[in-house]
């Protein structure tokens, strides 16, 4: 059973609690409330050993959780909509029996642009409304001092706060406030696909994991090798090595013969060792003096998840200046995995435009997806021929032709241009379309 650790205000977690019981009986939900928002790191940090994964009552928990060092992928956060802050309107223009004209808000810029546009809205249909954006380390006292100096200066007839201390304080100084809390129908739907996300997490962590791995031109080792045994130690040597790393993920080993083995685990074990698979593979590269490189694949079966272990390795042979490649069920090509280099791409596109265009100027499907993964990777908002060259390890002639071929079926365009420091004409400038 998950345990899931509900993070927020007393109030917002006994409801979010609540109606998650109700959705899903087969995971522990465990309440940790706090009293300042600030407090979130700390409950996080202690407790995080106790939970697989968090789930905050907002974004200003949530986003100060992401700033601890647990993964984000154990983050979520129940999302607002519009309606909480027309809820708040709704209610208040029923209690004072007439439609509000003034009103303060208090809100904290999200990733979701729906409550900007909500706002944007609100400001066209009343006649003043005033707005303190703020970062979640403010003090809360800032906020309400927002709200009850605008109040006593007669400006609003109403205030919207996104801190329940601050709409407590408000009602006590007998300011017309609503506390914009999330509704029932978004904890549900938050919940839900909470819930599901981590029953798919733990189905894809249990997938089937190959790891092959090649020590490169072993045939010519034998050969330098002038004394038999000496082969034989460095095979043994090799073999301890990788029953090590067997043994840290769990996982059985297969010797391919030829300087070829491999390993099946998981993928949630895999992936948890990466990094010891490198230092293993560096290890085994100063032993052989030669490169070492590795296919991952992971699948629902043996076959196929040896078949896309195969087929990464393939690619470290095309590339020589990769030495992992991990290739996931869903057709996700990973390329120097765990480096400062990782590129990730698919090698299937869904666009028939796309597909056409691809068929028409004979390019790759992988080329194209790998350019453009790159693209997004490096934030490039124009880049030159020299630069995917450099990135992608390959000859600059080689990148002139694959630009070239996607500007001719309109895939890409040339959007300016850039003087050299040295003579010589100006180097071009592309972008992707």
């Amino acid at each position: 059973m998950y345990k899931i650790g509900v993070v927020g205000p007393i109030q917002s977690v006994e409801r979010i609690i609540a109606l998650a019981r109700e959705i899903e009986q087969d995971m522990e939900f465990i309440p940790y409330v706090y009293e300042m928002a600030t407090e979130t790191k700390d409950l996080v940090e202690t407790h995080n050993q106790a939970v697989d994964f968090w789930l905050f009552s907002g974004y200003i928990p949530y986003k100060l959780a992401s700033q601890t060092n647990v993964s984000k992928d154990k983050l979520t956060h129940i999302i607002f909509s519009e309606a909480a802050i027309y809820r708040g309107f709704l209610e208040q223009s029923y209690q004072q029996k007439k439609f509000i004209e003034n009103v303060s808000i208090d809100i904290i810029p999200s990733p979701s642009q729906m409550a900007s546009e909500s706002l944007a809205e609100i400001q066209h249909n009343v006649h003043h409304m005033y707005l303190k954006e703020f970062d979640v380390a403010i003090d809360p006292q800032e906020l309400f001092d927002f709200h009850y100096s605008l109040w006593q200066a007669g400006k609003i007839d109403f205030a919207i706060t996104c801190y329940p201390s601050v709409d407590e304080e408000l009602k006590k100084r007998g300011v017309p406030s609503y506390w914009v809390s999330p509704t029932k129908t978004e904890i549900y739907h938050t919940v839900q696909l909470f819930t599901e996300k981590i029953k798919t997490s733990y189905y894809k962590e249990t997938q089937i994991g190959a790891v092959m791995l090649e020590i490169k031109d072993f045939d010519s080792l034998k050969e330098r090798m002038k004394q038999g045994y000496r082969i034989q130690y460095l095979e043994l040597r090799t073999k301890e090595n990788l029953l090590q790393l067997c043994e840290q993920i769990d996982g059985s080993l297969i010797e391919e013969g030829n300087g070829k083995y491999t390993i099946f685990s998981t993928r949630g074990a895999i992936e948890g060792q990466i990094r010891f698979l490198q230092e293993k593979m560096y290890q085994l590269s100063i032993e052989m003096e030669t490169k070492v490189t590795a296919g991952i694949g992971f699948a629902q079966t043996v076959f196929n998840a040896e078949l896309h272990a195969h087929r990464g390795l393939r690619q470290t042979k095309e590339n020589e200046a990769i030495d992992i490649v991990m290739i996931q069920d869903d057709g996700t090509i990973i390329e120097s995995v765990g480096n400062v280099e990782e590129l990730s791409y698919s090698y299937r596109a869904e666009d028939p435009y796309i597909l056409e265009k691809l068929k028409k100027g004979n390019i790759s499907i992988k080329t194209y997806m790998k350019i453009h993964a790159l693209v997004q990777k490096m934030h490039w908002k124009h880049f030159t021929t020299k630069d995917l060259a450099t990135q992608l390890q390959m000859s600059e002639r080689n990148a002139q032709r694959i630009v070239a071929d996607l500007c001719n079926v309109d895939l890409a365009r040339i959007c300016g241009e850039e003087l050299q420091h040295t003579r010589g004409r100006p180097i071009k400038m592309y972008q992707l379309v």
